[in-house]
Order: C-alpha cells, then structure tokens, then sequence
C-alpha cells in the first residue's frame, strides 16, 4: 500500500467518529437551548392557566380544570418562608369570606417536609385544600422563582393577576372581586 494512503475500512471509522462527535455537540446544543428556554420563561400572568392535579395532605386529589366555573387562587409557600408567612392570615381571611361566593383556594407546598407544613397549616390555622408539590411538578409549570407566590384564575380558567410578594387581604380581596366580576 502506498505511504499516505488510508484504508477504506479505516476512512470509515473516522466518518462514525466525526458523525458521533457532532451528533454530541447538537444534543448539547439542544440541551442547552431548552435549559436558556426555561431559565427566562416567565410566570403566566394572563391566558390559560396550566393545569395540575394537588394531592392535597388530607388525601382529597383536585384537579384544577376540574373547577372551572370558580375563581381559583392558587398560592406557592413553604413552612420555611418567612413572608409565607406574613400573608398566611390574610388568605385565610379570604377564603373564609369567599368560599360560599364560588371561589376555591389551593395551597402548593414548595420544597418542604410533610411534617413541618402540617405544623405550618396547623399553626396558622388554613383550612383549605394544601399539599405538597411532589418532584416541583406544579411550580415548574407556573415557573415560579420563588415563595410566596399568588395567582388568581377566572371561571374561564385564564391567570388575570399574579403576585410574587406577600399579598395582603386588601389586594386579594379586589383581584377575586374582579375575576368573580367578569
């Protein structure tokens, strides 16, 4: 054979091994792309809500467009947050005043243990529907940043208000009134 000359069988092996290494170099691109994707996705702040199902810790399992026809707010917490908190009271007042006029609260609990949020439910006395959020399923959907977080949803099941602070009774109370009137 002449010195210089590659072997067919040879010239192959090196087009698998080009093809594999830019076959590595588009998966990580793509990797990439869809992790700069969800990096700036931000949280829904109108048009339809994305639907979940809560396994709620009292053993209930809702679903959210199962409750189409209500105004649904649906708050992010976690027993260690310090400003979940402070709005704990305040949403409790709320669903007290409005669960007779057609509207339902989920509570999501964000990374944490069974033990401490049904210490923190217990402590602040909530009494609607609250369970874990099992592997951030739900947050991921929401593309939360962090708790708390709140988001009011219509009878269409469309987000019409979204808070990423401690709401107060006061802005609560005039976001569902809102929702309840359309």
């Amino acid at each position: 054979m002449a010195e210089g000359v590659i072997p067919q069988e040879e010239k192959r092996g090196i087009r698998w091994g080009r093809l594999a290494i830019w076959g590595v170099v588009a998966a990580v691109l793509v990797f990439l792309t869809i992790g700069l994707i969800n990096a700036f996705a931000t949280q829904p702040t109108e048009g339809k809500a994305p639907d979940f199902t809560l396994e709620t810790y009292d053993g209930q399992s809702i679903t959210l467009s199962d409750l189409r026809g209500q105004v649904v707010v649906v708050n992010f917490w976690a027993s260690w947050c310090g400003p979940c908190a402070e709005e704990a009271p305040d949403l409790e007042q709320a669903w007290r005043d409005y669960r007779d006029q057609g509207v339902m609260f989920l509570g999501v609990d964000y990374v944490d243990s069974e033990a401490k949020a049904l210490a923190y439910l217990e402590r602040h006395d909530i009494t609607y529907p609250n369970g874990p959020d099992l592997g951030t399923r739900i947050s991921d959907a929401y593309n939360i940043r962090g708790v708390p977080e709140t988001f009011v949803i219509n009878r269409k099941g469309e987000v019409t208000f979204f808070a990423m602070a401690p709401i107060t009774y006061e802005q609560l109370s005039a976001e569902i009134e809102k929702a309840l009137a359309q």
